[in-house]
């Protein structure tokens, strides 16, 4: 606390000032957390003074407070990146970063609990910075660490406003911006290491090294090669439901599982059943193996049944058997963007609605997947297809802007593998036909895009299109066979190269 008040006052967050008439001061409070290592070891124990900005009245004391944070797929496609070309990956963390940020508001608040002033016990604290808890707080700090960077020769991309850029030449540097974490990387050494030194010159900053351990996610090194997983995570998720002893299982979801929102016994305490669907929501940032299953289970979150909580115990007992299963990152000499997509016809039992699913690579690993289910019912499998490949040509189309954006060059084709020959033909085909009229204008983008020659619609057989694990439950041995192609392998695995 003491070190808290310290880092407030140098920074001159605020001035003590007589409470002025008509004002009711917001109020503070302190909250404390245990900061831990990437292996579970206790760092430090940190005090943080935070505003209950939740007294806040808009347009009175704030207004816009929208704030762009990095996406994961973003993270994942750097990641790819960095193992593929051997760019050094750092993180770094702004101490207090949010008390950086400068208020355009006049706001007063309450002198912090056991730290009154002995001389003026009465007066209010009339803020100059930007202070945690305030509804405007993350604005005001991306305002100014964008502002810093921008200085500094970095530029905003278009595809992902957290992430700057900094291109010479071939060469690039990187920095993406996720709150007060801060990844850098590319291939301009002396460029970064200049940046790194100017953070620490203009804030408070803290060179953690290589990136070892960001947002949850864990990322280990090998032979050039980069793993991202999430296993301390998994044993903590396990223990955390008691099912850390259980038996294993070999696939997330049985084949034949029909799960629908009427059936079965109503649970008494719906509250563990939620709790395990958000906490396997995050696992799915490097675990697209259950993404499809997790889409599945969470329609039920409103009223779960007791086959629905059967069906989110096993997806546990998979993990178990998968607990140190990441999403590898190979260092290759070629790193080529392609797709495939999928969709399992009217595979919803309450609403008959099909389910999209479609998963990009970049080289050899997975960077971005989807398992969604479509928002209108789809009148046959080739709608249903074509609708897929429409979401997919989306997707595709901003991870090739993300890559432009990163000074790759994007000089081929991006292929996308459909194992639907009748959705194939009706985006190569140029005209429109009375059977397709019914079909929502914006889906026909994917027709566009092939027309264009931004994208190949290939055929691919259904044995082998990986995007199938995304809309259905499979074997196991097919299961395993898709994870492998993904790029999933178990954590510390000799493997041949």
């Amino acid at each position: 606390m003491e070190e808290e008040m310290s880092a407030l006052k140098g920074n001159q967050t605020w001035e003590l000032v007589p409470k002025p008439n008509g004002v009711k001061p917001i109020s503070c409070k302190w909250v404390y957390k245990v900061k831990r290592q990437a292996d579970g070891s206790v760092e430090r124990f940190k005090a943080r003074l935070v505003a209950r900005g939740f007294s806040q009245q808009y347009g009175l004391d704030y207004e816009d407070t929208f704030s762009p944070v990095a996406k994961l797929t973003t993270i994942r496609v750097l990641l790819a990146l960095a193992a593929s070309k051997g760019w050094n990956l750092w993180q770094m963390d702004v101490s207090n970063a949010f008390l950086y940020g400068d208020l355009d508001h006049v706001i007063h608040m309450e002198q912090p609990m056991g730290f009154v002033s002995v001389q003026h016990p009465k007066f209010v604290c009339k803020l100059k910075k930007a202070l945690y808890g305030l509804k405007q707080s993350p604005r005001a700090w991306f305002g100014k660490i964008a502002e810093f960077l921008e200085h500094n020769g970095y530029s905003i991309t278009t595809a992902d406003a957290s992430l700057f850029v900094k291109a010479i030449g071939d060469k690039v540097a990187v920095v993406l911006v996720y709150v007060d974490d801060l990844i850098i990387t590319g291939d301009l050494d002396e460029v970064i290491a200049q940046l790194k030194e100017n953070l620490c010159t203009r804030f408070h900053m803290k060179d953690l090294g290589k990136l070892r351990h960001f947002l949850g996610l864990e990322v280990s090194y090998e032979n050039g090669d980069i793993m991202l997983h999430q296993q301390r995570y998994s044993v903590n998720l396990l223990n955390r439901f008691g099912m850390l002893d259980c038996k294993p299982a070999l696939t997330p979801i049985d084949t034949n599982a029909k799960l629908c929102a009427n059936y079965g016994r109503e649970l008494e305490d719906t509250t563990m059943y939620r709790k395990i669907v958000g906490s396997l929501i995050y696992l799915t940032l490097t675990r697209p193996d259950i993404a499809f299953v997790v889409g599945l289970l969470s329609r039920f979150m409103q009223n779960p049944r007791k086959p629905h909580l059967d069906a989110i115990r096993r997806v546990l007992r998979y993990i178990k058997s998968t607990i140190n299963y990441g999403i590898l990152f190979k260092r290759e000499s070629t790193c080529k963007l392609f797709g495939f997509c999928d969709a399992d016809y009217a595979g919803d039992l309450n609403t008959r609605r099909s389910t999209t699913g479609y998963i990009f690579m970049l080289g050899s690993s997975a960077v971005s997947w989807c398992s969604k289910r479509q928002p209108t019912v789809s009148l046959s499998t080739t709608e249903a297809e074509y609708r897929a490949a429409a979401m997919a040509a989306q997707e595709s189309v901003w991870l090739t802007q993300l890559l432009k954006n990163l000074n790759q060059e994007i000089d081929y084709k991006v292929k996308l593998l459909c194992d639907n020959l009748s959705s194939i033909q009706l985006a190569k085909n140029p005209t429109f036909h009375a059977r397709t009229k019914h079909v929502e204008v914006h889906y026909h983008f994917i027709r566009e895009k092939v027309l264009n020659g931004e994208i190949d619609l290939q055929y691919i057989k259904t044995s082998d299109q990986v995007a199938d694990l995304l809309t259905k439950g499979l074997p196991s041995k097919k299961m395993t066979e898709f994870c492998e192609q993904m790029g999933m392998i178990k954590i510390g695995v000799e493997r041949e190269y």
